[in-house]
């Protein structure tokens, strides 16, 4: 029967062990989402002003650094443009949801013990986590929707572009 509860308890420490990494991690999906939610309104507002073609095709050939793009080549691009914010709109849930399940460990035990305010200590922290993780991929996950369109739309008028100039050519 020792066996067991030294399996659980180690597997209680290595669990532990998780617990400040993904709540470092949490937090920079926050501030990621915060910062792409800037980026995001200020894009929106120069879209407003000049048109995305131009400027799709002007970004894709710096970050290529060459003159000549290929419709698969702005695709890559768009790809690599929407990476991180798929990327995190898709792994902060899991973390929020690893920064809750940790502590209800604690939380139960003290439940058991009836020490109602360590309860408290280790719920909060756990629904506090949750919540950002939450909002940070809610942002995210909206930014990369309608960015995602944005840049389609692009792509579309880009490949007539292209394809007009390839038969003027």
């Amino acid at each position: 029967m020792d066996f067991f509860a030294d399996i659980e308890h180690l597997l209680y420490a290595v669990s532990r062990v998780f617990l400040i990494p993904v709540l470092l991690l949490i937090v920079l999906s926050l501030l990621y989402a915060v910062g792409m939610l800037g980026a995001f309104l200020v894009e929106g507002w120069q879209r407003r002003r000049q048109p995305g073609v131009a400027r799709l095709l002007g970004e894709a050939r710096n970050h290529l650094q060459r003159q000549a793009v290929s419709s698969g080549d702005l695709e890559l691009y768009i790809l690599k443009r929407l990476e991180w914010l798929r990327i995190v709109s898709r792994t902060a849930p899991m973390l929020g949801l690893i920064a809750t399940m940790i502590p209800m460990g604690p939380a139960l035990l003290a439940l058991g013990n009836g020490d109602a305010t360590e309860v408290g200590k280790n719920m909060v922290a756990a629904f506090s986590a949750v919540i950002l993780a939450l909002l940070a991929a809610s942002l995210c996950f909206f930014i990369l929707t309608i960015r995602r369109r944005w840049l389609l739309q692009d792509l579309h008028r880009a490949e007539r572009t292209l394809l007009l100039q390839e038969e003027s050519a």
